[in-house]
C-alpha cells in the first residue's frame, strides 16, 4: 500500500490554488476582488491560478458588469468541488493517520 501523499491533486496542493478552492467551497460563487483580497494576493497572481484552475475543469469564470464596471465571478465546478472533496479527504487520512 503507498502513502496517502501520492493521491494529492498536484493541482490543488500549491498553496495560493488551495487557498482558492477552499474560498469557492464555502460558496456557490465569489467574486475576483473579493477573492483577491481575502487570499491576499495580486491581480496577476490570483489570475494565473484560475487559469491552471480553469484548464483542469475545476473552476468556471463568468464575467459580466455591475453599472458599468467590469465584474468576473468564480465558481467550482462539479468537478472541481469532487476534486476538493477528494483532496480534503486525503489530507485528512494523512493528518489522522488512517
Amino acid at each position: 500500500m503507498s502513502h496517502p501523499r501520492h493521491a494529492l491533486d498536484e493541482i490543488i496542493h500549491a498553496p495560493v490554488r488551495l487557498s482558492i478552492m477552499a474560498m469557492l467551497a464555502a460558496a456557490e460563487t465569489i467574486e475576483f476582488s473579493y477573492l483577491r483580497d481575502t487570499i491576499e494576493v495580486s491581480d496577476s497572481l490570483l489570475s494565473k491560478h484560475i487559469t491552471t484552475l480553469e484548464k483542469a475543469g475545476y473552476v468556471q469564470a463568468k464575467k459580466g458588469f455591475v453599472g458599468k464596471r467590469p465584474r468576473t465571478w468564480l465558481a467550482l465546478t462539479d468537478e472541481g468541488r469532487e476534486a476538493f472533496q477528494r483532496y480534503t479527504a486525503t489530507l485528512r487520512q494523512i493528518t489522522e493517520g488512517t
